[in-house]
């Protein structure tokens, strides 16, 4: 596949020139890319054009959700020394593939500063999209995720999963349901002053912000809320590369969603 060929696609597929765009990417889906990542966050470069905007889920390799689970003796080697996020070099989770790594690097990357739900973006609004991003509610109205929402921004899964769409975090951020997960985590930040400890509330975005357990579901519940978007006509299907693609827009895949799960988890909803 070469960087022509993933332009044609991701221009026949729906990205928007001018546009915001988060993706997700899984590369192995796509086929063999002459040039690898570099080539595909080129071509979805090109394809956005100066005034477009690209965007990815960063997180942060090192953030620890379940340090119980670990063997003792690495459990106790972290809470002895635990690393500091740093904004400038905390390295993306690389769970999320290559392509956040690819864009937190790349010249003239913008990063928000939240250890586990921080993005990164490249292009004209990069900076304001990461200008911000709350300690407590980081998937919520202040949020870059509301953000991408308000610039009426797209999201590609490029060949990555249907579960994998990290905004919907946002809509069980904002969702109007009173039976919400939550955790509280410190993490040493470092800072221009030296390494200070802070601390975090948020949804629970590693069990699941609502018990989605008892809906018994086949699948992960965002692939569910996904399909049912496809279902309704909100995002379409194609092709980028050998890769099977979808590319939702942000503000009605929230709109749906959000619905979704407050007929569910709402006051007044079936559960």
């Amino acid at each position: 596949m070469t960087r022509s060929r993933l332009v044609a696609d991701l221009r026949r597929l729906g990205v928007r020139a001018g546009g915001v765009t988060m993706v997700h990417t899984r590369m192995s889906a796509i086929g063999w890319v002459v040039g690898g990542s570099e080539t595909v966050v080129r071509a979805l470069l090109d394809v956005l054009g100066p005034a477009g905007t690209l965007v990815a889920y960063a997180s942060w390799e090192e953030h620890v959700y379940r340090a119980a689970d670990w063997p003792r003796e690495h459990r106790d080697a972290y809470l002895a020394e635990p690393p500091a996020f740093d904004l400038a070099t905390a390295e993306a989770a690389r769970e999320h593939g290559r392509i956040p790594e690819r864009v937190r690097t790349w010249p003239g990357a913008e990063r928000s500063s939240h250890p586990e739900a921080s993005v990164v973006a490249v292009g004209a609004r990069a900076g304001w999209l990461t200008a911000s991003h709350p300690t407590d509610d980081a998937y919520g109205a202040e949020s870059p995720f509301a953000r991408l929402v308000e610039a009426q921004g797209q999201v590609l899964l490029l060949g990555a999963p249907l579960d994998t769409v990290t905004l919907l975090h946002h809509a069980e951020a904002i969702a109007r349901a009173p039976r919400k997960r939550r955790v509280t985590f410190r993490v040493p930040v470092a800072e221009p002053g030296g390494v200070v400890e802070r601390t975090f509330t948020d949804i629970d975005t590693s069990a699941g912000a609502f018990p989605y357990e008892g809906l018994g579901l086949e699948e992960d519940e965002f692939a569910v809320i996904a399909r049912a978007a496809l279902a309704a006509g909100v995002g379409v299907r194609g092709h980028v590369g050998r890769a099977e693609c979808h590319l939702f827009s942000a503000p009605e895949l929230i709109a749906l969603a959000v619905a979704w799960l407050e007929d569910r988890f709402g006051t007044g909803g079936r559960r």
